[in-house]
């Protein structure tokens, strides 16, 4: 038997203490359709190319924010991305490091990162 498990990330779970506010924040940040309803109360799926998001309230603890980040998003132009999330008032936690990354934080304190691929 071969192994069953594909080699796939389906979505990554963030935790977000409030799950109405964290949804328009994603949303607005990113320019995602912020069409999709909110299910069982607690979770709501962003679809990305590929790998996609899931932001649950109900798994939210101080303690279970990512202090470093778990993954980046892509971009082709970091200078642009920067720029951009500043004008967005995003609290930026790092420069621009290796002309290549930079780190920034959701509503919640979650460590999160942009990255020219």
């Amino acid at each position: 038997m071969g192994n069953p498990i594909l080699k796939q990330i389906g979505t990554v779970f963030i935790p977000v203490s409030d799950i109405d506010k964290a949804k328009d924040w994603y949303c607005d940040i990113f320019g995602f359709n912020g069409d999709g309803e909110i299910l069982f109360g607690h979770l709501y799926v962003i679809q990305l190319e590929g790998t996609g998001i899931v932001l649950d309230s109900k798994i939210y603890s101080p303690e279970k924010t990512f202090q470093t980040p778990a993954f980046h998003f892509n971009t082709n132009n970091i200078e642009e991305a920067y720029q951009y999330m500043q004008s967005k008032g995003v609290k930026l936690l790092t420069g621009i490091e290796n002309n290549h990354y930079f780190n920034f934080e959701d509503l919640d304190g979650n460590m999160l990162m942009v990255c020219k691929c």
